[in-house]
């Protein structure tokens, strides 16, 4: 009985001093995000692009324009109380654009790096820990696929599978799997040659175990931080397709094809028509890069003390 006890009494101690640890690192994670002032500002920006984006699908005539239809303004008024953002030489209106413009480059953007992070991040890990033949063979594929510019490559992908928002996700995510692809094989290399992973290895732990159990974990941070700037670097990519013809289909409105469709009226003075839609694009991939520089700071401790 007094056995039974003390075994009791250890594993409340164990639990007690692990929810202590938890609560430790909750509290130090508050308190270092409290101190990112970048990433609450990325966070603020997206958030809200994401609510934008969210409204203007659920209600398409939010602010009493639809983005679609024709005659429902003057043609290439300026902004004006009845007209916030002005309308175009269809007579639509301009805000109503921007509202649903969003939701292309959002769908795309998210759609497709999770693509490529599914891909490139599995393929990267097999590599790194394999080694060998496999690690070569996959290697040179993605210097091949690295090799091509990333936009000039993504319109080759589309003017291949056609316009439309699933090209354009099959285009994103066929891009930047070589990033994924070299960051989580350079952490699978490191993670491989450790103690840990040697006596795991010892015990006679599978290779899939040992891969998704003990080294993918270790490069979470690594891939979170590159998915962020992945993102805005999706944005301005979806934005130059849908800018060279690749996009959504006319009328739907598409931030990329208002500037193509705007640039024609500019030397009328009619600036408004690429201005917003420019200045969208700039805000969402600004918002994305400011949370992925918030996230390395998070993740990397040597340059979170720089900034102490």
């Amino acid at each position: 009985m007094r056995d039974y006890g003390e075994g009791q009494g250890v594993r409340r101690s164990f639990l007690a001093y692990g929810f202590l640890a938890l609560l430790h690192r909750v509290s130090r994670g508050r308190a270092a995000l409290h101190k990112q002032t970048v990433l609450k500002v990325g966070l603020v920006i997206v958030l809200a692009f994401l609510l934008m984006t969210a409204i203007a699908r659920a209600w398409p005539s939010v602010n009493g324009y639809s983005p679609i239809l024709y005659r429902d303004g003057p043609r290439l008024g300026g902004p004006s109380l009845s007209h916030w953002m002005g309308t175009d030489q269809l007579q639509r209106d301009v805000f109503s654009r921007i509202l649903g413009g969003g939701y292309a480059s959002l769908i795309v953007a998210f759609a497709g790096v999770a693509l490529s992070m599914v891909t490139g991040s599995l393929l990267g890990w097999i590599s790194g820990y394999a080694g060998g033949w496999l690690d070569r063979v996959l290697s040179l594929a993605m210097d091949a696929i690295y090799a091509f510019p990333s936009l000039i490559l993504a319109i080759v992908l589309v003017a291949m599978f056609g316009a439309g928002i699933s090209p354009m996700i099959w285009a994103v995510g066929v891009v930047y799997i070589p990033t994924y692809f070299r960051v989580t094989r350079a952490e699978s290399m490191q993670v491989r040659e450790t103690t840990y992973i040697e006596a795991v290895r010892a015990i006679g732990a599978s290779r899939t175990r040992i891969v998704l159990r003990h080294v993918a974990p270790n490069t979470i941070n690594a891939i979170m931080a590159v998915s962020s700037f992945n993102l805005a670097d999706a944005i301005l990519t979806v934005a130059a397709l849908s800018f060279l013809g690749f996009g959504l289909p006319p009328p739907a409105p598409d931030w990329g094809f208002d500037i193509q469709n705007g640039q024609k009226y500019l030397q009328s003075g009619s600036w408004w028509l690429i201005t917003f839609p420019g200045l969208m694009i700039i805000a969402l991939s600004l918002g994305f890069g400011l949370i992925g520089e918030g996230i390395s700071d998070l993740v990397n401790p040597k340059r979170r003390r720089k900034h102490v």
